[in-house]
């Protein structure tokens, strides 16, 4: 018996906290991971200087914008997929993993040409000066090239996933980080080639896995593979992934459009402010990642019981996964808080005297407040499972668009908090965020799909 096919009984009818742990705990892993490609990066282009370090943090939103949005057609994918197979349809999971490829393929190709034109234009309008122009502009070309190759693997995963194997993945893009942790030394201080060096190890870290990928989703011995022989679009599939893949799409990237205006907004306070921003989300990113793969085990698992029609067992899942999350955050967000803790994490990353101080403020607010994210990511995988993502995409839009921007305005200009008025504004926006997805959660909203397919 597969591990697919195993997990998916645990999904089904198992132990609710085995299979939660079962799928969340290689997706943490994963997630860490691949969060190493950019903190292998941020580690050796710390060693070149803060112009480096301002660079990547400024442009880097910009690379979020076109990923999140193309990830929304492949979340899409995994929530179908779910819930075909939760209904015991693999043929129509089969369809829907065709689909996704050759959707994900197409926009991939064409934002990675579209935005290669169009960089310098965006660095520019960001507001760096000639130096960090420069090196923005070369970074952002670059990785964006590895878009194709990035989403063969992200689709693997969202297959893989689906049908609640999370080690797959996991261990593909070992192999990715373990390649990119050789190159970027390489590349950054043997070769000089600075951020250029650091963007071209990411991307061919991503080929040898892009191609192992492709490998695995075209093999016809798994349960779910790829198979586009006679391949015709279905207009009822293209239809469900966009009605479930758009809002996605749309709230992820507006999501991450508003954190390239917040970008800007830090660039006001300078250089050092903008590499203690960079540090600081990153680091976080971290914090964050067991609400990030606890939300996305949840979605795999309301997803497919959603599909078998066990909407109880659904909701048991949410609530026990939203409960191991908080609690979990706030003590390990409580110590790491400490200023003599994030201090030490800070200079890992940094020797900078000036960008030290604001890092090391920004990471401890941060990571008090962290527990926020448990509630949020938890509630966004119980409505992204059940198909509900309209309401995923208006909160995540709202967090930036108007929570943020709202406070950070009140934090700077009634109260002159400087560079922590975006601090602050990051905390309190995420957990107003968090306080709404709940509320609408209580209200029964996530069930609004389900009733419409009845």
């Amino acid at each position: 018996m597969s591990k697919a096919i195993k997990n998916t009984k645990e999904i089904l009818s198992g132990n609710m906290v085995v299979a939660l742990l079962s799928l969340a705990i290689p997706i943490v892993v994963n997630n860490f991971i691949q969060t190493m490609y950019n903190l292998t990066d941020t580690y050796w282009l710390g060693k070149l200087g803060t112009n480096e370090m301002a660079a990547i943090s400024l442009v880097s939103p910009m690379q979020s914008i076109i990923i999140n949005f193309g990830t929304g057609l492949t979340l899409a994918g995994s929530i179908l997929i779910s819930q075909y197979i939760g209904a015991k349809d693999k043929e129509n999971a089969k369809k829907m993993a065709n689909h996704i490829l050759i959707c994900s393929m197409i926009f991939a190709i064409f934002c990675g040409i579209l935005c290669f034109i169009f960089t310098p234009s965006i660095v520019n309008w960001l507001g760096a000066d000639a130096t960090v122009h420069k090196m923005g502009t070369t970074y952002l070309r670059i990785v964006l090239t590895d878009l194709p190759f990035l989403f063969m693997i992200n689709i693997f995963s969202s297959v893989s996933q689906a049908q609640g194997d999370t080690i797959k993945p996991m261990k593909l893009n070992m192999l990715g980080v373990i390649i990119n942790m050789f190159l970027d030394p390489l590349f950054i201080m043997v070769f000089k080639w600075g951020v250029a060096g650091a963007a071209l190890a990411t991307m061919l870290a991503k080929v040898p896995c892009a191609i192992i990928a492709c490998f695995i989703l075209f093999n016809t011995k798994n349960e779910i593979y790829i198979n586009l022989k006679g391949f015709k679009f279905n207009k009822s599939m293209i239809q469900r992934i966009l009605s479930i893949g758009l809002p996605t799409a749309i709230g992820s990237s507006t999501m991450q459009f508003g954190f390239l205006l917040m970008t800007k907004n830090v660039l006001v306070y300078g250089n050092n402010a903008m590499a203690a921003y960079g540090i600081g989300n990153r680091i976080n990113g971290i914090i964050t990642m067991p609400a990030n793969a606890m939300g996305s085990a949840v979605a795999t698992i309301v997803g497919q019981n959603v599909g078998a029609k066990q909407l109880d067992r659904a909701v048991d899942a949410y609530k026990k996964s939203r409960l191991i999350t908080v609690v979990f955050l706030f003590i390990a967000g409580f110590i790491l808080s400490r200023n003599v803790v994030s201090t030490f994490i800070v200079t890992i990353f940094s020797d900078d005297i000036n960008v030290i101080p604001m890092a090391s403020q920004f990471l401890s607010i941060m990571a008090f407040w962290c527990w926020t994210n448990g509630i949020y990511n938890n509630t966004n995988g119980l409505f992204n499972g059940a198909g509900n993502t309209l309401v995923t995409m208006l909160v995540d839009a709202a967090r930036l668009w108007i929570f943020r921007f709202a406070t950070l305005f009140i934090f700077s200009y009634f109260f002159n908090m400087k560079e922590a008025s975006v601090w602050y504004s990051v905390v309190a926006s995420n957990a107003i965020s968090a306080l709404i997805m709940y509320i609408c959660y209580k209200l029964g909203w996530w069930k609004y799909r389900i009733k419409e397919k009845k």
